[in-house]
């Protein structure tokens, strides 16, 4: 009764109807003429890169094919919105991807609205042109995916999209342009932008792990937090590196392949450093 429809993370598929009749379902209940069925049917599958899948059975096709099903049978009525709950969580990560690919195209070929839930933050990211990030019901943020990560406004946000470095401070100098804030250690020197901040204020910033650097010394300018070396992982297309601060604090830090720092033997202490617009207060 309303221009919505619903691709869900299950399928949903009707077993005992072949394709055809799964995609051809809602057009049928409309009593839409059999001819006109047939060659939107035709043309949904064609969108769907599906032609000559008519007479097979869903137990016959893969899970990508069945959420490839799924989604015609919802877009064959023409919705003003297609709602997709977790359509690619039963997918192989593989598929999932290319899924991911197939709805963008989708989404641009056809122009209409997709909203699609989904709790994994790379492909919220990945498909999104607007996010919506939700805590217990209640929305937190609003806006591009380059905004919600390079910008988050809350210690949700920074934390649920993608990974980050979450830090606590207080202002202990006010200078013209910036704030200098200080951790539990009184050198490791935060610096942020000054909005009539007072003395004494305390602040929650985000810094995300690729934006840092490792060094041995530390020289003017930026921000420089002294530690020592925990852990590394190799993740394939970078390097993660745990560092721990003298507070205890650990600071992720993710090097692209062949950048990634050269730790020496018989050096203890390093420094971890960014600049300081990298900074992200999300918490006053």
């Amino acid at each position: 009764q309303r221009p919505v429809n619903t691709a869900f993370q299950n399928y949903a598929l009707f077993p005992h109807m072949n394709i055809y009749d799964n995609i051809a379902f809602g057009l049928k209940m409309k009593k839409v003429p059999k001819d006109e069925i047939n060659k939107r049917v035709l043309e949904m599958l064609k969108v769907v890169r599906l032609e000559g899948y008519e007479t097979r059975m869903p137990s016959q096709l893969s899970g990508g094919q069945k959420q490839r099903v799924s989604i015609a049978r919802a877009l064959i009525n023409n919705p003003k919105v297609l709602l997709l709950d977790e359509p690619l969580g039963a997918l192989d990560l593989k598929l999932r991807k290319q899924m991911q690919l197939e709805l963008k195209y989708l989404q641009r070929s056809l122009g209409i609205t997709f909203i699609f839930v989904t709790h994994d933050q790379e492909e919220a990211l990945t498909m999104s042109d607007r996010i919506v990030v939700m805590n217990k019901g209640v929305i937190e943020q609003v806006g591009v995916p380059e905004e919600l990560y390079e910008r988050p406004k809350t210690k949700f946000v920074a934390d649920f999209l993608g990974e980050t470095n979450i830090l606590e401070g207080e202002v202990i100098k006010i200078k013209e342009t910036e704030v200098l804030l200080h951790l539990e250690e009184e050198q490791d020197i935060i610096r942020i932008p000054n909005l009539n901040y007072d003395l004494g204020d305390k602040f929650t910033v985000s810094v995300r792990p690729e934006r840092i650097k490792i060094k041995t010394e530390p020289e003017d300018g930026d921000v420089w937090l002294q530690c020592k070396l925990k852990e590394r992982i190799y993740v394939g297309s970078s390097v993660k590196t745990v560092m721990i601060l003298k507070n205890g604090k650990e600071i992720i830090v993710n090097e692209p392949i062949g950048q990634s720092f050269n730790f020496q033997d018989g050096v203890k202490d390093y420094f971890v450093t960014w600049k300081s617009m990298h900074t992200v207060v999300i918490k006053a």
